[in-house]
């Protein structure tokens, strides 16, 4: 999925394996969905290094958190069965906004990815042929329900304060001269998913201009709701 959000440019690709997580115990139905990002070198003006170790920064690393837990905001784990979605964010093009960016074009493959799930779990020979046990609850077909698994759409958009006005999904040239940033996850059903903003220097913001952001946001992620319906045919 090739997402174009202002001149934020961003390839997210969905990939889905028949496992789970080491940490989920058997007894747990469903599955994980997870996501990676990464910006690459021609991403931006000054060719940008390969990370020094793995395959992102720190920064890299605290996005692609930020990714993934917005996308299990709105989906069922339980249902989508012993899968793992690996969402991989590439970013192509900066221009602000890439974490914004990349959860849209990462809501975008994640449904893309949930039809094309098996239509039946596939359970290890070892457990088949043991027939007198009931298979763990991972295998449990009575769970496994993919096209019921999203719970919601999801958008995000970055909105700040510059020069004492409230704009929307900022630019490279507005990020870095914000007196406020904020960076916005919202679902089509009207719910926060996450809400990330600061306020360079002394200055802070107060509760009026948090609520001048926030609507701004929701008006955005509205629009991009719409974008993403016609991504998808809807």
């Amino acid at each position: 999925m090739l997402w174009q959000q202002g001149n934020t440019i961003v390839w997210c690709t969905a990939s889905i394996t028949p496992e789970v997580p080491p940490w989920m115990k058997p007894d747990r139905p469903g599955g994980w969905v997870t996501a990676e990002y990464v910006m690459l070198p021609a991403s931006t003006p000054r060719r940008k290094e390969w990370p020094k170790i793995g395959h992102t920064d720190s920064r890299g690393t605290e996005i692609q958190r930020l990714i993934g837990r917005s996308l299990r905001a709105v989906i069922d784990l339980t249902k989508i069965g012993p899968h793992t979605i690996a969402i991989d964010c590439q970013v192509m093009q900066a221009d602000g906004g890439t974490r914004t960016a990349a959860i849209c074009g990462a809501y975008v493959a994640l449904v893309d990815a949930l039809k094309k799930l098996p239509k039946e779990i596939a359970v290890p020979q070892s457990l088949a042929t043991e027939a007198a046990r009931p298979l763990p609850a991972r295998y449990d077909s009575s769970f496994y329900k993919p096209s019921q698994a999203l719970v919601d759409q999801l958008a995000a958009v970055s909105v700040g304060v510059i020069d004492g006005e409230v704009r929307l999904d900022l630019d490279y040239a507005d990020d870095v001269r914000a007196e406020v940033d904020m960076n916005v996850a919202y679902t089509a059903g009207g719910k926060f998913v996450e809400i990330q903003g600061s306020a360079e220097g002394a200055k802070g913001f107060d509760r009026a201009a948090a609520d001048r952001m926030l609507d701004l946001a929701v008006s955005g992620c509205q629009q991009l709701t719409k974008l993403q319906n016609d991504a998808l045919g809807r």
